[in-house]
């Protein structure tokens, strides 16, 4: 089947995916197999080791590149994996340019594990154009992009950081996790690299944690897919299976996230209690005509600032029912965090104050339930919250 002429969720459904020819089995079987055996020395039928291929495995990685216009995709046991793995391209003395909103985990990797290998990181925000020109150094390998960011969701012009990157001779990697690769496509947009926490909108679940990388061109998939079997850490065949079937429900399940997202921001703007809402689909948002261009849709979350700093964004998350208090984001189920003490703790309180992620920030990930039921807890909280 064409990676990329078909209808996105029949690529979904279909691609890598063909019926088993041994049994007919329509579902791709999970090979739980560490070795094959071979028919000579060095003659085997494509997999040798497990660390380096399985066929699960295999499968899944031709699906995500096809659901992302790439040349090639390669999974990881986590989004850090994943993360730690590209960034293992770089050497001693590279720079990055990063995202000043970004996901805690990925700050947390490079100012406490990688900058004690040397590799170097400036910090900055990227909607604003001219700062991201101005990072730029002649050592400036990678720009490393959240859009939309975690969690102020800012709307990132990636055509345009795309160029500029270029310009320098970098590489640009966008993580997609809170778009998915049914909203946006980052490849088409100029990046290089893709990549995703799939433990979240990708497996769509809350039932396994994944990595995921799509390459734009042959080299830099050679590359990584060495330091993938060198570094190792690939995810099992199992997990492999369960992202294989939650991204044959993405789109559906993405429009629905984005329905019901669209509502929660339109209830909490302007409701007393409430400081600011952050949605890009809202017209307020200074993204909103960005997004509107380089996205199918807003996406599934809504980040909230509430009244009483950490106190009464306790008071308020305490009082939620239908709206789990947990980490994560991207599953049928509605979540709650409180980024400056759960998901960005690692980052700095004065970085965390310069980024706009305050004590009263609240990061809402809209579940797929109904959209009434969610006003309505919502709706009780605000009134706890008093």
């Amino acid at each position: 089947m064409s990676k990329n002429s078909d209808g996105f969720s029949t690529r979904a459904i279909h691609v890598g995916q063909d019926p088993d020819p041994l049994t007919g089995s329509v579902t791709v079987p999970i090979y739980l197999t560490s070795t094959y055996a071979q028919a000579d020395i060095g003659k085997h039928q494509g997999f040798e080791y497990s660390r380096t291929d399985n066929p699960t495995r295999s499968a899944l990685q031709e699906v995500l590149a096809s659901l992302d216009s790439g040349l090639g995709a390669l999974a990881f046991a986590s989004g850090m994996a994943a993360e730690m793995t590209i960034l293992a391209l770089l050497a001693s003395g590279d720079h990055i340019v990063l995202s000043d909103d970004v996901y805690g985990g990925t700050f947390r990797l490079l100012d406490q594990v990688l900058a004690r290998f040397g590799l170097e990181y400036t910090l900055v925000d990227g909607t604003d154009l001219n700062a991201v020109r101005a990072a730029m150094n002649p050592n400036t390998r990678l720009v490393w992009m959240e859009s939309p960011t975690n969690p102020l969701l800012k709307i990132v012009d990636l055509d345009a950081i795309a160029r500029i990157t270029h310009d320098g001779r970098a590489k640009l990697v966008v993580d997609n996790t809170f778009a998915s690769s049914y909203l946006q496509q980052p490849l088409a947009l100029g990046a290089d690299i893709v990549v995703y926490s799939a433990t979240k909108y990708l497996g769509g679940h809350s039932d396994l944690v994944m990595g995921a990388a799509v390459l734009a061109d042959q080299e830099t998939y050679d590359a990584l897919k060495f330091h993938q079997n060198a570094i190792g850490a690939v995810p099992s065949p199992v997990d492999c299976w369960l992202l294989l079937r939650g991204l044959k429900t993405l789109a559906i399940r993405m429009d629905k996230h984005d329905e019901n997202a669209r509502a929660v921001a339109e209830f909490l703007d302007g409701k007393p209690g409430v400081r600011r809402v952050i949605y890009p689909g809202l017209p307020s948002h200074p993204g909103h005509e960005l997004a509107k261009r380089q996205m199918r849709g807003f996406g599934g979350i809504v980040t909230v600032e509430v009244d009483g700093g950490i106190e009464g964004a306790s008071r308020f998350m305490r009082a939620l029912e239908l709206f789990a208090l947990a980490e994560s984001l991207g599953g049928v189920e509605s979540l709650a965090d409180h980024p400056a003490i759960m998901t960005h703790s690692s980052v700095p309180k004065e970085a965390r104050d310069a980024a706009g992620i305050s004590d009263g920030l609240i990061r809402l990930s809209v579940g797929i339930e109904e959209t009434v039921d969610l006003l309505a807890d919502l709706d009780q909280a605000l009134k706890a919250h008093g």
